[in-house]
């Protein structure tokens, strides 16, 4: 019997992802650890290796193909004894899976995806499409196709697994529509529900009349999982917000002594000295270390600090754990070697999951100050700017100091002015006096 290869569940939340890429095609012979596919989850893109060896038999899933369900069945792998007969009739469904009709489904993008939902080899003879309660089926591009051209997707027929509505399916729906009714007029300018509708189907829907040429670039999941938390963030969080100035001339004359004295490898940045500065702070004001919920605040015990990565397509934030145990040499070493795996697409989840504090760093970039959105469920987030030669006045005279700003956005539901202002003063002093951060 052939082996099923399934959509893999890549962290504790994921229900449904998209498969970016195969490596193998059907005929292929792998072996158990094989990179066989790319899957796009709304965080990363994952590789994803072969746990049996065999044959690939048949593949179930076309390259592209969005909102696949965890558990689906993507492939068909025949063992060493088995040949191209053992898939008739193979048992293609879903092995351990809760219905997909019951799986909370991405809100489909306002921006046209390039991948098409094109049919696979072992696409199933067309069924009626199946539905949980009032929702039907389909999946994200089909819907926003369906929506933007006025078709009832009530009356489409779903070929795709288990009946799922996918895009060739729509299209057929619209031109099986009358030629008259297509050129109508009337029809071009939808009515005011069927606008309605489309909006609401296809979520934020600006006004694009009057808009140059333009080329639309595909939303992929984590795009969509940024836009989706970060208004959560700014709609449901109450954010302030508190700025102070660092000198950083003593920090960068000991970072210059640590990196000469330091072996081969090891190159400490600002960046290290502000995470460790980050870390150090929150052990002396824990209650900044908080995350909010309707039942508790939680006062987290150790500081796990995500650090906002940019990759192609997006940012992510892996996490530091416990970086207030960790000298600035390890924390260094490990902010490489994280961020080289987040641009490489190679981030497992445990690399960024969780985290009790945020920092972003836009200095390399020339950005003097500006203020972050904050990393829910955390509690703050610290926006760091550029250090840059600034006129200070220091004992009643004007001088020349190297000065770095950093805004503080918190949740004030979690943690209080006062609080936050704590965490600054202690983070000020740290970054200013960098010699107190090795003892």
């Amino acid at each position: 019997m052939p082996v099923k290869v399934l959509m893999p569940a890549l962290s504790p939340t994921m229900t449904e992802g998209t498969l970016a890429k195969w490596h193998v095609k059907e005929g292929d012979t792998v072996e158990s650890g094989d990179v066989i596919a790319e899957i796009e989850t709304d965080k990363a893109t994952m590789e994803v290796e072969a746990v049996d060896e065999g044959k690939i038999g048949k593949i179930l899933v076309a390259e592209g193909s969005e909102g696949v369900a965890v558990n689906e069945v993507i492939a068909l792998l025949l063992e060493e004894d088995e040949d191209e007969s053992a898939l008739d009739g193979a048992d293609t469904s879903a092995a351990g899976a809760a219905p997909a009709a019951e799986a909370p489904s991405e809100p489909a993008s306002s921006s046209a995806p390039a991948q098409s939902d094109a049919p696979s080899k072992a696409s199933p003879a067309p069924a009626a499409p199946v539905s949980g309660g009032d929702r039907i089926k389909a999946s994200p591009l089909a819907r926003r196709i369906a929506a933007n051209d006025g078709v009832d997707l009530a009356s489409v027929t779903g070929s795709g697994p288990r009946g799922r509505i996918v895009k060739r399916d729509v299209e057929a729906a619209k031109s099986a529509k009358p030629a008259a009714e297509s050129a109508s007029a009337e029809k071009a300018a939808p009515s005011a529900p069927a606008a309605a509708a489309a909006q609401a189907a296809s979520g934020w829907n600006p006004d694009l009349t009057g808009l140059p040429e333009y080329e639309e670039i595909p939303n992929s999941g984590m795009r969509k999982t940024i836009a989706r938390r970060l208004t959560e963030s700014k709609q449901q969080v109450p954010h302030f917000y508190l700025t102070v100035d660092c000198e950083l001339d003593n920090l960068l004359a000991t970072r210059k002594q640590l990196n000469e004295k330091a072996g081969d490898g090891v190159k400490i940045s600002v960046n290290d000295f502000v995470i460790r500065a980050v870390s150090l702070a929150l052990k002396k004001v824990p209650a900044a270390n908080s995350i909010w919920t309707d039942k508790a605040t939680l006062q987290c015990k150790k500081q796990d600090i995500s650090v906002a990565v940019a990759i192609d397509g997006g940012l992510i934030t892996p996490v530091v754990r416990d970086a207030g145990s960790k000298g600035l040499a390890e924390i260094s070493s490990e902010m490489k070697a994280l961020a080289g795996k987040a641009r490489d697409g190679k981030l497992m989840p445990e690399d960024y999951q969780g985290g009790t504090f945020s920092v972003s760093n836009l200095g390399m970039f020339g950005i003097k100050e500006f203020s972050a959105i904050i990393n829910p469920p955390q509690g703050c987030i610290l926006a760091v700017g550029a250090g840059e030669q600034r006129p200070v006045v220091k004992d009643g005279a004007l001088a020349i100091a190297t000065v770095m700003s950093c805004t503080l956005s918190v949740d004030h539901r979690a943690v209080d002015g006062a609080v936050g202002a704590q965490f600054m003063a202690e983070f000020k002093k740290l970054i200013e006096d960098p010699l107190s951060m090795l003892l």
